[in-house]
């Protein structure tokens, strides 16, 4: 069964569409490619380190299922499978065909979109960039406020009154939640919760627990679907401001955004655009007719 399995899963990573912009991208690369680049060879041509690297990236999330050491064997099985059809394709002659030329058309567009994106707007972020973007959101951030808290959680009412009573008499809160609390996250550790803020919690406990100070415990049970809860509040405090190391990723993904939008506005305002496939806008009350335009001339063939 599992070399079945591997053998569907080699047949499924080359769809059509994707072993076509593989293709594309090949044959826009580098044309020689030095003997120890070349892992495979299909009726003369070689299949390259470069191409099954881009194979392997564009597949890199069907194949987080494959063993990590048989990943590479894989994807050059299927793109000999593709090679193979690819000629076979080629001797029929259906290179000539309208569809494929079609096809191909769009996926020189995508190849390209993505190596401007890549080369044009991805390149060009610096950590300058991301450093003057991380202290302008800095500059408007006001970190949430948290607390840290312990809770011990029961089935009844009863019981979470018997839990403050013995609490209230002199029992430790952690060895109490130990004993007899219901919740297998954290009642090994004596009921802790760590910090945590607004929006995290079930309404009711939230209310209850930001509703403490430190070192208050509530005098009253809280219900929740999940049962009844006692909760102390250990600490209060404002969240810590994350470092720049801590969200550059999330920095670099808004820049690099931003970028895209900026580029993709500009390049629009500058380009010729047509929509043939929408009815032209009414004319506003007292506009004047638009004077007929000439046909544009037919692209050559």
């Amino acid at each position: 069964m599992k070399s079945f399995s591997r053998g569907l899963i080699g047949r499924r990573l080359l769809t059509a569409a994707a072993a076509a912009a593989i293709v594309v991208a090949a044959h826009a690369g580098v044309a020689l490619a030095a003997d120890g680049d070349v892992l495979a060879r299909v009726n003369g041509k070689d299949i390259t380190k470069t191409e099954v690297d881009l194979a392997m990236d564009i597949f890199g999330e069907q194949l987080q299922q494959v063993p990590e050491g048989a990943r590479r064997s894989m994807v050059v099985d299927a793109l000999v499978d593709m090679h193979v059809m690819a000629d076979a394709a080629a001797a029929a002659g259906l290179e000539n065909g309208q569809k494929f030329k079609e096809r191909m058309s769009f996926l020189t567009a995508q190849a390209l979109r993505n190596s401007y994106i890549e080369d044009k707007i991805q390149a060009s972020v610096t950590d300058a960039d991301l450093k003057a973007r991380y202290e302008k959101d800095l500059a408007n951030y006001t970190p949430p406020e948290e607390v840290h808290a312990r809770h011990i959680l029961v089935k009844t009412e009863e019981e979470a009154n018997q839990v403050i009573k013995d609490i209230a008499g002199g029992k430790d809160f952690a060895a109490v939640a130990k004993e007899k609390s219901e919740d297998p996250g954290s009642k090994e550790n004596g009921g802790d919760l760590g910090f945590f803020t607004k929006g995290q919690m079930v309404p009711d406990f939230e209310t209850a627990a930001f509703g403490l100070k430190p070192g208050e415990m509530t005098t009253k049970p809280v219900k929740t679907d999940f049962g009844w809860h006692v909760i102390k509040v250990e600490e209060r405090r404002s969240q810590p401001v994350p470092t720049f190391e801590d969200v550059k990723a999330q920095v670099t993904e808004v820049v690099q955004r931003e970028k895209f939008q900026a580029a993709l506005t500009e390049l629009k305002a500058a380009a010729k655009i047509e929509r043939l496939d929408q009815p032209p806008a009414a004319p506003a009350a007292g506009d004047a007719p638009a004077a007929a335009e000439t046909p544009a001339p037919a692209p050559a063939q």
